[in-house]
């Protein structure tokens, strides 16, 4: 079950639970601790399964038109059950019902990282399309891989 969090408390415990668990994609804690604080503010979707907490989405405005998938995380032991698909599709209707047209979501460029590639695939099966890779965003060892989608 998918619902959107309102209560910034909350929004920043699930984080924290999920965040720390996937410490492979959010092995930074400065950047883990970044997520965390923000998410209070953002658009916040959780995802439950038999009564636990299996992960979260959150959307932030980037411009008058734009959300930015900000951060999205998934437990491992929920990996490959439809939960992230799920997340995302929730936020799209959301976004779209806002009057949002387009969302973007940032992450490391194909090919770099294998964890990452999976999070590319993932991304563009829910309908993402490349836009831009900026290799200067985060740093050489990172390059920035942007997809967009119409919510048209």
């Amino acid at each position: 079950m998918i619902k959107r969090i309102q209560d910034r408390d909350e929004k920043q415990k699930i984080a924290r639970q999920v965040l720390e668990g996937l410490t492979e994609w959010f092995e930074v804690e400065e950047s883990r601790e970044g997520y965390i604080s923000d998410c209070k503010d953002w658009i916040f979707f959780a995802a439950e399964e038999d009564g636990h907490c299996a992960g979260f989405l959150c959307l932030k405005e980037t411009g008058k038109e734009t959300v930015e998938l900000a951060v999205m995380g998934v437990l491992k032991e929920y990996h490959r059950n439809g939960i992230g698909r799920q997340l995302v599709e929730k936020a799209k209707a959301e976004a779209a019902f806002l009057g949002y047209s387009f969302m973007q979501v940032k992450t490391v460029k194909m090919g770099v990282y294998e964890d990452y590639d999976r999070t590319n695939r993932f991304y563009l099966a829910c309908g993402f399309k490349e836009f831009e890779v900026i290799e200067t965003i985060w740093d050489e060892a990172n390059p920035c891989q942007i997809y967009v989608m119409s919510l048209a």
